[in-house]
């Protein structure tokens, strides 16, 4: 039976009174909200924390890299046991990870402790996310997904667009020990919400598990996308992103042999097959890809024009506050029209970065930043809830942390070019490198998706 089938679609799912539902969805939104405060804040503690600890400068880069490296790395592999264990139980023991993690990084000792523990939260993250996605496609329907990512696109928005605000003000009232600890207080909010709900394990649990294939991607994952993290600037070394990309390629050769004699392949390539999927994830990897590229380009781009601080508040609001506003309503839209407004979102992205390329009036900057920041609000879960129509329940985390390590790897491949391409032609250019992704991310929606779905 093809995947893509509607009766594929209809699987049957975990049968939950709507009270019981609602929690499950209530504690994924809590966790969910976690995630990029923690990004944000480790990000603007990093010079304090390298100031205040002891342990060589070199390892203040590392409490980001190590996080993001660590949650790609866990990734797939904490989808495949979700889906095999008790998800619920799982998706709590994530949460509890982060919340003891971020406690204990309150109180690190020196800079290698808690590289260390960010290193386990991000492990822990992965769980979140992975046990999430499994419960989410546990409970509800196809039918009702759009709704429900409509929900998590306005929680994931408003935690990106308030992220950096939330940190510096932590930063403000208790140093950088309150922008760990709330993030893990929150997570322990997420763990209570799971108390007394049902463990949702399947009772289809195939007897074989691919641990080696598992593992390598990770690795593969880890090492490419922590040796993109490591550009210029970040004081590592030629070598040491050299290395990573060596390890990587070895994996990947490696995982390829692995995964060709595997059984039951840890990698799901059935879902990769599937156009639609495929395109969507393409997509969600294009728009944060932009977006992170927006946040680090505009401001330069900005300082250049004479920008004051009060436009430059009002273009990275431009950018950022729609994703906070029009989740819900790009859920309704979705319903009918989810192909042409993400494939008209990517192109409008890939439009505004062109602007940029012919003028850099100060007009011009904050149109940009108006039209990215409107098409990421208004897609902001589409593409995810999209995409995840095609994954049956039983593969939920599997499904969902694929098409997590897709949105990532392309996200962190799309700053990594940009900056690189700043670096020899101005921050202009950076815009266009994303602009460029975005227009061939639309061209593969349009293309692939087929009209139905619209």
């Amino acid at each position: 039976m093809a995947l893509g089938s509607p009766l594929f679609r209809s699987a049957l799912v975990f049968t939950l009174p709507v009270r019981q539902r609602r929690r499950v969805l209530f504690a994924d939104l809590v966790s969910t909200a976690v995630f990029p405060l923690a990004i944000t804040g480790s990000t603007a503690v990093v010079p304090e924390v390298t100031a205040r600890l002891p342990g060589a400068d070199g390892l203040g880069p590392w409490i980001v890299l190590a996080y993001n490296g660590l949650f790609a790395a866990a990734l797939l592999l904490a989808g495949v046991i979700a889906d095999r264990t008790a998800r619920t139980g799982f998706f709590a023991a994530g949460n509890l990870v982060v919340a003891v993690t971020g406690v204990l990084s309150a109180f690190a000792p020196d800079l290698a402790s808690l590289v260390a523990l960010r290193a386990v939260a991000g492990v822990g993250a992965a769980m979140c996310a992975a046990g999430g996605s499994s419960m989410i496609l546990g409970v509800y329907p196809p039918e009702e997904r759009r709704r429900v990512y409509g929900y998590m696109g306005a929680v994931l928005g408003s935690s990106l667009a308030l992220g950096p605000i939330v940190a510096q003000g932590l930063m403000a009232v208790g140093g950088w020990p309150l922008v760990f600890v709330v993030p893990a207080a929150v997570s322990g909010l997420a763990v209570l919400a799971t108390l007394g709900l049902p463990a949702l394990r399947s009772p289809e649990v195939p007897d074989d598990f691919d641990l080696a294939g598992a593992v390598l991607f990770g690795v593969t994952i880890a090492a490419a996308v922590t040796a993109l993290g490591l550009g210029p600037g970040s004081g590592v070394p030629w070598w040491g992103p050299g290395a990573l990309v060596v390890v990587a390629v070895a994996g990947g050769v490696w995982l390829v042999r692995v995964e060709r004699r595997a059984a039951d392949p840890a990698i799901p390539v059935d879902l990769l097959r599937i156009p639609a999927y495929r395109a969507y994830a393409l997509s969600t990897g294009a728009f944060m890809g932009i977006l992170v590229v927006g946040l680090a380009v505009l401001p330069q781009l900005g300082a250049v024009q004479g920008l004051g601080s009060g436009a430059a508040a009002v273009m990275l609001s431009l950018l950022t506050v729609p994703s906070t506003l029009f989740p819900l309503l790009a859920a309704r839209l979705a319903r009918r029209w989810a192909r042409p407004l993400v494939a008209c979102g990517l192109f409008a992205c890939a439009a505004a970065a062109l602007v940029l390329q012919l003028t850099g009036h100060p007009a011009a900057l904050l149109c940009a930043a108006g039209v990215i920041g409107l098409c990421l609000g208004l897609t902001e879960g589409v593409p995810d809830g999209q995409a995840l129509k095609y994954v049956p329940y039983q593969r939920g985390g599997a499904g969902a942390a694929l098409f997590g390590t897709v949105r990532m790897s392309l996200e962190t491949c799309t700053l990594a070019a940009a900056t690189g391409v700043m670096a020899a032609l101005g921050p202009a250019s950076g815009m266009a490198v994303a602009g460029a992704v975005c227009l061939l991310a639309g061209v593969v929606v349009r293309r692939s998706v087929p009209s139905r779905d619209a």
